[in-house]
């Protein structure tokens, strides 16, 4: 059984992945921290928080397996700060994360 962390999944591939990995009897667990909550989700482990970097922190039990679903456009995001933000800083904190928490895996 894998436990699973996965980040961007409030997104368009984040929210399917979201949904496939629910439904795979394989994953123990699943933690997904996000900026704002999600909806209509039983059985995830959902810290939210505006700053992603501080729902990150909130996991603390052990992951097999990363999946980081972030991306972003620099329009989206309004400024190149921003953009560089959500596409590096939070993609290397997602990285950090699991490897804090004993992953052998990291898919982006």
């Amino acid at each position: 059984m894998s436990q699973v962390l996965i980040t961007g999944a409030t997104g368009l591939v984040g929210g399917h992945l979201l949904r496939m990995l629910i439904n795979t009897p394989q994953v123990s667990a699943i933690a997904a921290p996000t900026r704002r909550p999600l909806t209509d989700i039983v059985g995830v482990y959902n810290p939210h928080d505006p700053q992603l970097t501080d729902a990150l922190a909130q996991v603390t039990d052990p992951v097999d397996i990363v999946f980081c679903c972030l991306g972003t456009t620099r329009r989206e995001a309004g400024s190149k700060a921003a953009f560089i933000h959500a596409d590096y800083t939070l993609v290397v904190d997602t990285a950090l994360t699991g490897r804090r928490l004993g992953a052998q895996h990291m898919l982006v």
